[in-house]
């Protein structure tokens, strides 16, 4: 399998010389951009994207690509999906930016209908434009609401790069060149009930945890953990925070992560799909007893200038729709499956290569027995046409997250291409010993 050359592009889309255009890019971005990134990128082989369809992707020399890291999660309904894309176009004929001085029917509309599908009675939604901003109003919510300071986290998570989400991010190559970080932050191992109810206490403000970690590696949590996280919190009057930046929004194969224990947090953050792969948005949803503590005093106690614009709730509103309408949880677990039993028949061909394959709905974990396995394998399967990347936590786990509209076809397709991968990789890899 090799990437296949497209029959051509829209006519405004690449009108200059392929080669040159991938030199002048590459240039700015190693003397604009990032150095080393560009050197990295260059290096495995990627070029400069140009269009994009559903769950396909193409570069600048018409090669074709199957997205399965859809930007980390973000391109669950497909790349320009025509609705929601109708429905930003209808949007800008209109209001694109709020005034801010004036209520917004686009914010309202969403935060209800958000309301209406979240587990438990989270009943209100602060709007931002990323996941870690929707992580920075949950941890600032916590500590108002329980006047408290301490925070813990887990070993492995990930909460995004802003001086507090990244002060609860659990991996220490993220946060050391940045310390002294925000502090009173504890990291437990993830999974293990016990060390949690040990750290939680009547210090702590939260507990903020990812239903399934993404970046570590695709971890699940042990059958009752979520639940196991709920009593600790209860017992100390602590807050329970589900990150569901990544898991959530059928990914995981639930509207929710959480939902497969059937657990409620206080507090829920959301991005990524939430704009139907077309607008940023983040969200920070909560109970209504948070929202009333919170800006009981100080409306304004949490704001965002952009948070909430009118273009940005007009995305996250049609794929909203989209997400119930289509059943698309339902499909991120057919889809999952298959490429779950896929995987798991490719592990049995190179147990010495495979060490686990893991996941729910369409968050699947690839995870090598040795180091830098994995750079080869993203190598390969460019070459052959899909597009992936390593976990940020763990170097050693390839995760698959395409849209959730993938086809049962291109789920074949990416499966041979792994198998080829890793084969082609085994023989590498003996040529060496």
């Amino acid at each position: 399998m090799r990437p296949t050359k497209s029959a051509g592009f829209p006519s405004n889309i690449l009108s200059v010389n392929p080669e040159e255009f991938y030199v002048d890019v590459f240039e700015k971005y190693s003397q604009h951009l990032n150095p080393s990134l560009a050197k990295l990128m260059g290096f495995a082989g990627f070029g400069v994207e140009v269009f994009a369809e559903g769950s396909i992707i193409r570069d600048h020399e018409g090669r074709e690509f199957i997205d399965c890291l859809g930007g980390y999660g973000t391109f669950t309904f497909g790349h320009r999906h025509p609705e929601i894309i109708e429905a930003v176009k209808n949007q800008l004929d209109n209001i694109a930016l709020s005034g801010k001085a004036f209520f917004s029917a686009n914010a309202a509309n969403l935060a209800a209908n958000l309301a209406a599908i979240a587990p438990g009675n989270l009943q209100y939604a602060f709007f931002s434009n990323s996941g870690t901003e929707a992580v920075e109003a949950a941890l600032k919510m916590a500590k108002a609401v329980t006047g408290r300071q301490k925070i813990v986290s887990t070993e492995g998570s990930y909460h995004g790069k802003t001086i507090g989400a990244l002060s609860t991010t659990g991996r220490e190559k993220y946060r050391k060149r940045f310390e002294p970080l925000m502090p009173g932050v504890e990291f437990v191992p993830y999974g293990d009930s016990a060390a949690a109810a040990a750290a939680i206490d009547a210090n702590t403000a939260a507990m903020i945890v990812e239903p399934i970690q993404g970046e570590g590696g695709i971890i699940l949590p042990p059958d009752g953990y979520l639940a196991s996280l709920r009593e600790s919190c209860d017992r100390h009057g602590a807050l329970l925070i589900f990150d569901e930046v990544q898991s959530g929004l059928g990914r995981a194969g639930y509207l929710f992560a959480c939902d497969r224990e059937g657990i409620a947090p206080d507090i829920m953050t959301l991005a990524k799909a939430l704009g139907g792969g077309i607008m940023p948005i983040g969200a920070t949803l909560g109970t209504p007893a948070i929202f009333e503590s919170l800006y009981r005093e100080n409306p304004l106690a949490h704001t965002s200038t952009f948070g909430g614009n009118p273009l940005a709730c007009a995305a996250a509103i049609k794929a909203l729709e989209i997400l119930v309408r289509d059943d698309l949880a339902e499909k991120s677990r057919t889809r999952g499956d298959q490429m779950l039993a896929g995987f798991q028949r490719i592990q049995s061909q190179y147990p010495d290569i495979i060490a686990e394959v893991r996941g729910r709905g369409l968050m699947i974990g690839l995870e090598f027995a040795m180091d830098e396995v994995g750079e080869l394998v993203v190598a390969q399967l460019l070459k052959r046409g899909v597009c992936v990347a390593y976990a940020l936590n763990n170097p050693r786990v390839l995760r698959f997250e395409p849209p959730l509209v993938i086809t049962a076809e291109q789920v074949d397709a990416v499966i041979l291409a792994v198998e080829e991968s890793i084969s082609e990789t085994a023989e590498l890899l003996a040529s060496l010993v």
